[in-house]
């Protein structure tokens, strides 16, 4: 068997050897180089035609100011004010929290706000009951990445914790 190896490894190095190598050629010894001149469209301009040519590429072009004729301002701001007055009428926005606790005992859901309280001061924390539970949420983001930071934070203290979907009220 060992022989056998040996033998097609001494074959393989054998035709390896016998490859013919291509040799590199300089490029400046094979140039490249074709006329198409003889296919290329020829454009003949007339002879008052170029020494107006002239003339303009030797002046300077002056820009013409043109009065714009379908003008939208006045449906724009219409628009716009519709907008405006529905985004006044709006109280919540889509937002994210932070929920820590959710169950039906009031007494540990107050114990958890208090600690977190203690742990965390710095993140604002409320007591909600929805009929029947009572949920402990932390904090008011627009963005899940923003929540995602103080979230991670919160988890170290409450491993139940979880990052949820909200209403957020606009003062």
């Amino acid at each position: 068997m060992r022989v056998l190896g040996f033998l097609f490894c001494l074959f393989s190095i054998f035709l390896i050897s016998c490859v013919a190598h291509k040799t590199t050629t300089s490029v400046q010894s094979s140039k490249y180089s074709e006329d198409l001149s003889v296919v290329r469209p020829k454009v003949e301009l007339p002879a008052a035609d170029t020494s107006a040519l002239q003339q303009n590429s030797n002046a300077r072009k002056q820009t013409v100011y043109v009065e714009p004729t379908h003008a939208i301002n006045k449906q724009l701001d219409g628009i716009l004010d519709s907008i405006s007055s529905i985004n006044l009428t709006q109280k919540y926005i889509d937002g994210f929290t932070i929920q820590l606790y959710a169950g039906a005992k009031r007494e540990e859901a107050l114990s958890i706000k208090k600690q977190l309280a203690t742990s965390m001061p710095e993140i604002e924390s409320e007591v909600q009951y929805v009929q029947p539970n009572f949920r402990v949420k932390a904090g008011k983001y627009l963005q899940r990445i923003d929540a995602q930071k103080d979230f991670m934070a919160v988890k170290r203290h409450f491993p139940n914790a979880i990052l949820i979907p909200d209403k957020i009220a606009i003062n």
